[in-house]
């Protein structure tokens, strides 16, 4: 068929309305509306039962599952018009994963970004939580690579069905006993369980111990995404959080005794240490909240012109 018969034909087809070819309107968020719907059933569900597991159908994103789907998933389906973004990987606002993120949410909402918590309303973060302390007015959205905390101790879903259901938690707390007896103290860093309201226990991601504390009776909203693993759990505001521990081995955060940041010398924050080389010479640590550090460290060099802590 030629080109002029087929152009005919088509145009006969769909007569002169030229909104055939226009571009297609991405929606709000870029999910759609009965994605959307879903989702914030999910959450709602998971706000009502603190620490409870609910299944969702985890959509296609333009992101690997792995890479932060659920979270962004979670993120899409609750954020409006006055929101305003702040992305974080490992407390770093320029990582990868946080840029191309925040660039996705943007893009399909046309909302503002920000770096700073104190201008931000929801949160997506992978692996930390801000140094800055949060409140009502915020969302926290964590990415989860493994939502099931017993998964270390049993393998088949049909059981930790059951053992999540009968609150069967005594082979969680003889692994930790292993560890604590093998190594003498409990070596369990990122991904600390911990009780959520006195019922289902929940892995708190790959989040530090420092974090885990900050869980407990805090004023903002938790949302736990797991796209991979299809899963949506929460943490509502003033609900307790309790790491699972013995009486006479009391819960520890990550301590480096002497350890200051390199750039703005705080030893109140999390740190990491950043590994020996050439150029540099000697490891040294820096906080991992880039931004935190960044605002810390003008205030030191510029003390006049005050700020948050």
């Amino acid at each position: 068929m030629s080109t002029s018969l087929l152009q005919q034909v088509l145009g006969e087809a769909i007569g002169d309305d030229e909104s055939l070819f226009d571009e297609p309107e991405v929606n709000f968020g870029l999910l759609d509306e009965y994605s959307k719907r879903e989702i914030r059933r999910a959450i709602l569900t998971a706000v009502a039962v603190p620490g409870y597991q609910v299944p969702f159908g985890s959509r296609e994103m333009p992101v690997a599952r792995g890479w932060g789907s659920g979270g962004l998933q979670v993120s899409l389906a609750i954020v409006g018009p006055d929101d305003v973004v702040k992305v974080i990987d490992q407390g770093d606002d320029e990582g990868v994963n946080a840029v191309n993120l925040r660039r996705l949410i943007v893009s399909s909402t046309g909302i503002p970004e920000s770096t700073t918590p104190e201008d931000s309303t929801l949160i997506q973060t992978r692996h930390r939580i801000p140094e800055d302390p949060l409140d009502e007015r915020h969302v926290l959205v964590l990415q989860v690579p493994v939502p099931e905390p017993l998964r270390g101790v049993e393998r088949d879903m049909r059981e930790l069905a059951r053992m999540h259901a009968e609150a069967d938690y005594a082979r969680m707390w003889v692994s930790l006993y292993e560890d604590k007896v093998r190594n003498g103290v409990i070596t369990r860093t990122t991904g600390y369980p911990c009780l959520v309201d006195g019922r289902y226990v929940i892995a708190t991601t790959p989040i530090p111990r420092w974090d885990v504390p900050r869980l407990h009776q805090s004023r903002f909203l938790s949302l736990f995404g797991a796209g991979r693993e299809k899963r949506i759990y929460a943490v509502p505001p003033h609900t307790d959080v309790e790491p699972l521990t013995f009486e006479d081995v009391p819960f520890e955060v990550e301590v480096t005794p002497g350890a200051t940041c390199r750039t703005c010398g705080s030893s109140e924050s999390f740190l990491v240490e950043v590994p020996a080389s050439r150029v540099d010479g000697g490891g040294h640590w820096v906080c991992s909240d880039s931004d935190w550090c960044r605002r810390r460290r003008e205030r030191r060099d510029h003390p006049s012109n005050g700020g948050d802590s």
